[in-house]
């Protein structure tokens, strides 16, 4: 990889504004994906955290997709010429939550643009900040790490995990299926393929299976505060992906809440027992 003399960086401070409608019916859609326990959602009503990805959908032609379904690269985000691209992670605050039902608007910023060498060859990493306000002002304010790495051999083995703790008192144990990720990728408006189609996911990249959405298993790592303590309220939300989930197997959510105090350590185990996304959530 090449960044043609510091051109990706050219877009740091690029910018890119959305608008959106937080409509009732892709929110109970998003509740019934994922087992939602709580009431039925209805309008007013605040919409749960992270449920915000499921609107600002990047809208790209057909015509101008690659082969592994996500958009041409270019546009606001810059061209790097890496084939695997993925979320690595995400630091959120909730100001307050948006109400369902509401116009929002969502200002995109690129914030960083690194190259960096990894074990398995080069790395890219972009940094963009969400600001999703309403006509009140902000309501959620992220950042999403972004990392372009190249293909694997097909068939290599993932490299060696850190052991998951043992520490969890709150638990909750998943068993994805091609449904689920069918199903969350369509209320996403995601079109890459690695989610859906087994056939290319497995022929063409050489995983074992229909990876699990990073993004899904944050919102099911939040979704454990809102089983455990349904009247909290989430203010400040982090995580870090560190390996990937397959739907061959199921994994385990969990969360150890600090004694005496409105946070819990969040994290994903996969099946091995090892750690796939590392987190921390607070509330009040």
């Amino acid at each position: 990889m090449t960044d043609q003399g510091g051109a990706w960086t050219d877009w740091v401070g690029r910018e890119q504004e959305a608008d959106d409608l937080l409509d009732l019916n892709r929110a109970r859609a998003l509740q019934a994906t994922l087992d939602d326990p709580r009431a039925a959602l209805g309008p007013g009503d605040a919409l749960p955290p992270l449920w915000h990805w499921a609107y600002f959908w990047s809208m790209a032609r057909s015509e101008t997709l690659g082969p592994d379904g996500h958009a041409a690269r270019g546009g606001f985000l810059p061209p790097i010429d890496l084939p695997r691209r993925m979320w690595a992670g995400s630091r959120v605050a909730f100001p307050r939550l948006p109400a369902i039902g509401s116009d929002v608007t969502r200002r995109s910023t690129i914030k960083s643009v690194e190259e960096k060498a990894g074990r398995s060859g080069a790395l890219a990493f972009v940094t963009v900040e969400h600001v999703v306000g309403d006509s009140a002002g902000p309501c959620i304010i992220e950042e999403h790490d972004i990392v372009y790495r190249a293909a694997a051999e097909k068939g290599a083995a993932l490299p060696p995990g850190k052991p998951a703790p043992e520490t969890a008192k709150w638990v909750q144990q998943v068993e994805p299926d091609p449904v689920l990720l069918f199903r969350y990728s369509a209320l996403t408006f995601n079109g890459h393929r690695i989610h859906y189609d087994q056939p290319y996911t497995t022929g063409e990249e050489g995983y074992p299976g229909l990876i699990v959405h990073g993004p899904l298993l944050a919102t099911l790592m939040v979704g454990l505060v809102r089983r455990e303590h349904p009247a909290a309220r989430v203010t400040r939300f982090s995580f870090r992906a560190l390996r990937p989930v397959f739907d061959t197997r199921p994994f385990t959510v969990c969360g150890a809440p600090e004694a005496g105090a409105a946070h819990a350590d969040l994290w994903v185990t996969d099946p091995d027992g090892f750690l796939a996304m590392q987190g921390d959530v607070h509330w009040k």
